[in-house]
């Protein structure tokens, strides 16, 4: 019965997908690179620019520096003054923000199709021409600082977190957090950041990704008006930044006021792998998946219990595991458990069933989550930040189909091990 609705899925809801969309790449001769999804259902437009950089690009006493920049991005051009970005495109009805992420930094507007060429003309402008002013960085400084008190400092599963990934990557760039350490933060200047904005910004180490109510060859023409006499820049070359061999497990506890204890655990493993995705579906995909009904329902000895593993990473990355328990059980209890979920898959064959029901899940995810012209934007451009092609959310289905039980249990067992283990505890006081 699940292959058959894997068949349907695949053969119905994806072919219909693809009839209507159209993507087209192209690059101008200053190596910017346009992605353009038409998608008509709708009177509206999702634009991002999109640069590689982000947290994994810096270096001790410069972290967080990429996020700075990016906030700094909206206060102001030689052109435009302070406000007149934000101003023009909430003036038309639209909407825009920005993330910075470990390997890359994104801004992002949603308009409609006849704002398309105002956002050319003030996202062609910022990468060029960027105030920076001292007295306006000042501030701005201080913003983000109270970010990071917020979301970081005062978040005890937050901070607990940060220390984890600190702990599980010795040399990796992951090691440090995208905000930054408040060290950081308060040390750089604003001639640090004009000059991690000339380096970095430019048409050569950039891409813009375009869907919505819009026709390819017009956007390759706003496209060339308004980015092709920006000049391309040497942008430096990422040398290899592999994480160290771990010798064994690493442990820490956190402590700090908090209501509840929380346990997460991750194991250093490549990137890019289907295996490695399916593995955290089945434990975590959707509250049949094992960890929700053995660890939650049916044994009760977690609160909440989850796995999460991110294929698009520039560098190694970690397969997470994570819960809270119940009043009733020890963190210890829970690590237990989550030990045996982990040992099911390395000496347990997935069933056929099983992997067609998440593969089955995971394909239709995608499907739906492609009502959302800024999922499809983003599923276009990570991508294309970690060195991969576009052309991967299209793949999506075909490579999840060819993955096996035994690829799974093959996966368990070369990178769930000791070796590759990282433990933190949250203990509340």
């Amino acid at each position: 019965m699940r292959q058959i609705l894997l068949l349907i899925i695949l053969a119905i809801f994806i072919p219909s997908f693809a009839l209507a969309s159209k993507t087209e790449a192209y690059q101008l001769p200053n190596g910017l690179k346009i992605i353009v999804r038409e998608d008509h259902r709708a009177p509206v437009v999702e634009s991002s620019i999109w640069y590689k950089v982000g947290a994994s690009y810096e270096s001790n006493g410069e972290t967080g520096i990429s996020h700075m920049l990016e906030h700094m991005m909206f206060q102001g051009t030689t052109k435009f003054g302070p406000g007149v970005f934000n101003q023009m495109i909430g003036d038309s009805g639209g909407d825009n923000n920005a993330i910075t992420s470990e390997d890359y930094t994104v801004y992002f507007e949603t308009t409609s199709p006849k704002q398309l060429e105002n956002i050319f003309l003030l996202e062609a402008d910022r990468m060029q021409n960027l105030l920076l002013d001292d007295k306006a960085f000042q501030t701005e400084r201080k913003v983000v600082m109270e970010e990071r008190r917020m979301r970081v400092d005062d978040a005890p599963q937050s901070m607990t977190y940060e220390r984890f990934r600190a702990t599980a990557f010795v040399n990796s760039p992951y090691h440090h957090p995208t905000i930054g350490w408040m060290t950081d933060i308060e040390h750089y200047t604003a001639n640090d950041l004009r000059r991690w904005y000339d380096t970095w910004y430019a048409p050569n180490n950039a891409v813009i990704v375009i869907v919505g109510d819009v026709k390819a060859d017009q956007v390759l023409a706003l496209a060339k008006k308004y980015f092709g006499d920006i000049k391309p820049k040497t942008v430096p070359t990422l040398k290899p930044r592999n994480e160290v061999r771990a010798f064994g497990k690493k442990e820490i506890q956190v402590h700090l006021p908090a209501q509840l204890p929380w346990l997460i655990m991750g194991y250093q493993v490549p990137t890019s792998s289907y295996a490695l995705m399916l593995c955290a579906d089945i434990l975590s995909g959707g509250q049949s998946s094992r960890l929700p009904t053995d660890l939650i329902r049916h044994n009760t000895i977690a609160v909440e219990a989850e796995a999460e593993y991110s294929r698009y990473n520039l560098h190694q990355t970690i397969f997470l595991l994570a819960g809270t328990p119940t009043s009733n059980h020890s963190v210890l209890a829970l690590q237990k458990a989550l030990f045996q979920q982990i040992q099911r898959l390395q000496t347990t064959l997935v069933s056929t069933d099983e992997l067609n029901r998440v593969k089955a899940q995971l394909i239709a995810s995608k499907v739906y989550q492609n009502d959302s012209l800024m999922r499809q934007v983003f599923e276009l451009g990570v991508p294309e930040m970690v060195g991969l092609s576009w052309r991967e959310s299209d793949q999506f289905a075909e490579k999840i189909q060819r993955v096996t039980p035994e690829d799974i249990q093959r996966a368990a067992k070369e990178y769930f091990t000791k070796e590759n283990l990282t433990v933190a505890e949250l203990v509340p006081r």
